[in-house]
């Protein structure tokens, strides 16, 4: 789960009128086609589909107007690594029309989001997101061909920087779930080795709601807004957000996951799950279920 606005937190207001005005000033060539809201488009973007060819991105919190520039400077460089298609990047949008945030043109990708029912139990399916990420570590992409240092931070964060956060968060759901054995969990997760390997591409908001699907099959990974350069323990959510204990074990086996990294991606799973339960079970039953599942799989192992 990414960090997002919590609800109640100011957000601009974005309708269909403005993202058609803000690409008929930015991006004048693809003025005149259709343009139609997308939903469901989760927490931290408004999408709209302009035409049968191209995504409109709009941030709706300050904390996600990294993502576009990131996004066009990187993912054109990793894509020719990757097994699965990732975003095309366009065009950047600059803030305009009293909307304060950059944001994005992108290539349309067709697919539905992943779900538990359609993909949880498949070995086959842990195998092939496995093959995914050991191939996001090991991409070696272009250099830049310049020095412009407006990237942001590729460093993956520790996990201890989250510490006084989930320990609130955790005792917030008091009565809802096991908080003992949650403690236990991040506590483990806390004193695991840290990563003393180079550091590799992660995704870093790993998890369903950022895989899609066609035919029943994967064909995309999205949302690389966290993406950067450290340790690969957050990309292990996916196996708690998605895949039975089965699935979850075929997965760590073609990763080559050791104990300690295991442990880590543990606490990250649990982090994003209880800071989202947190702040949106209450208001979106959708994310209850979900949250409620990967603090649960967290907690199994």
């Amino acid at each position: 789960m990414t960090t997002e606005a919590a609800p109640g937190r100011a957000r601009p207001a974005i309708d269909t009128a403005l993202v058609r005005a803000l690409v008929a000033r930015q991006f004048p060539q693809w003025a005149d086609l259709p343009l139609q809201r997308f939903e469901p488009a989760g927490s931290d973007h408004v999408i709209h589909r302009l035409g049968p060819e191209f995504a409109v991105r709009l941030p709706c919190h300050a904390g996600a107007i990294g993502q576009a520039a990131k996004e066009l400077t990187w993912l054109p460089r990793l894509a020719p690594h990757l097994p699965l298609a990732v975003p095309e990047p366009l065009g950047v949008g600059t803030p305009d029309l009293g909307y304060p945030y950059p944001w994005a043109v992108s290539r349309w990708l067709d697919g539905e989001v992943a779900t538990v029912r359609a993909l949880g139990a498949s070995t086959a399916a842990a195998v092939e997101l496995a093959e995914f990420l050991l191939a996001l570590q090991r991409a070696r992409p272009a250099p830049r061909q310049d020095a412009d240092p407006g990237d942001g931070a590729l460093a993956v964060p520790a996990l201890a920087e989250r510490d006084a956060d989930i320990r609130t968060a955790i005792a917030r759901l008091d009565g809802l779930f096991d908080t003992a054995a949650m403690d236990a969990l991040w506590d483990a997760a806390l004193a695991a080795p840290a990563w003393d390997r180079p550091p590799v591409w992660v995704h870093g908001d790993f998890h369903t709601g950022n895989l899609l699907t066609t035919g029943g099959r994967l064909s995309a990974v999205i949302d690389f807004g966290s993406l950067g350069r450290g340790d690969p323990a957050p990309d292990l959510t996916v196996a708690f957000s998605l895949m039975s204990a089965t699935a979850r074990a075929a997965f760590r086996a073609r990763l080559g996951v050791d104990d300690a990294t295991w442990a880590r991606g543990r606490g990250w799973a649990l982090a994003g799950a209880v800071n989202a339960h947190v702040s949106y079970a209450a208001v979106n039953p959708r994310v209850a279920q979900a949250t409620t599942r990967q603090i649960t799989q967290a907690l199994a192992g």
